[in-house]
């Protein structure tokens, strides 16, 4: 036991608190200490009966059977590797910053839910996190099962065939990397590599809930490819510490 908490212990604290309530919540669930039907998004129970903690609870609650319980696992495994390497790599010492993305990815998936009758968010959230690390580490040759190897920006979709195969929907992966798509394109892609405005900052107050443990922007993400290659032009000086990739199943 001194071992799983050791191990539970190491796990960065944002992966840590989001790791426990999905595992917490189906556990609550399946034994019924609390209905899952309160557990679900339900559009009229959460606008017409204010059911508030619904998106909060859907974002957690999966319901684990004997027909679900290796896609729960294996998700739940996605979301350990992949909120681990984000939040230990791009967005390391700057936890504010990693709390906003998924705050605002939750949001968006929120609100997709709310209009597609979408029921359970905890695969899209994880979704939208492994795409915004693969394409933090896009030009990555990542392994898979069977030894298959690829990009690490094919990885989502690679992900998203997987998933449907082991009984999965294919809308909840879809829509998980279309919003960790508009994360990574307003945060990164537009500004950066297009030169348009920031539309995304972290507000003030989750840096002065959660400060960050070191200045500047360094290991803040993977510039895109223009400024890769502008940097290289100028020999490498000035140059950040923009994160660096892992391969799949890497402890």
């Amino acid at each position: 036991m001194s071992d799983i908490g050791d191990w539970f212990r190491s796990i960065p604290a944002i992966t840590r608190y989001w790791f426990a309530a999905t595992v917490a919540v189906p556990l609550v669930g399946k034994l019924g200490l609390i209905s899952p039907a309160y557990f679900f998004l339900w559009p009229e129970a959460f606008l017409y009966r204010f059911q508030i903690w619904r998106p909060i609870t859907a974002t957690f609650y999966f319901p684990v059977g004997p027909g679900t319980g290796f896609l729960y696992l294996v998700n739940l495994y996605f979301l350990y590797q992949y909120s681990t390497r984000l939040e230990t790599g791009a967005f390391d010492g700057r936890p504010a910053d990693y709390l906003f993305m998924l705050l605002f990815n939750w949001i968006c998936i929120v609100i997709t839910g709310l209009a597609m009758d979408m029921q359970l968010l905890l695969i899209p959230l994880i979704m939208s996190v492994l795409y915004v690390w693969a394409q933090l580490n896009r030009d990555m040759i990542v392994s898979f099962w069977f030894g298959t190897r690829f990009k690490a920006c094919y990885l989502p979709w690679v992900i998203l065939g997987f998933n449907y195969i082991i009984g999965g929907s294919v809308i909840n992966e879809l829509i998980g990397n279309l919003v960790g798509h508009l994360y990574f394109f307003l945060m990164f892609r537009y500004p950066m590599d297009l030169g348009g405005r920031n539309f995304l900052s972290t507000p003030q107050f989750l840096y002065r809930w959660l400060p960050s443990r070191r200045g500047g922007v360094s290991g803040f993400g993977v510039p895109p490819a223009s400024m890769r290659r502008a940097a290289d032009q100028n020999g490498g000086g000035g140059r950040h510490n923009w994160g660096q990739g892992f391969r799949l199943g890497d402890q």
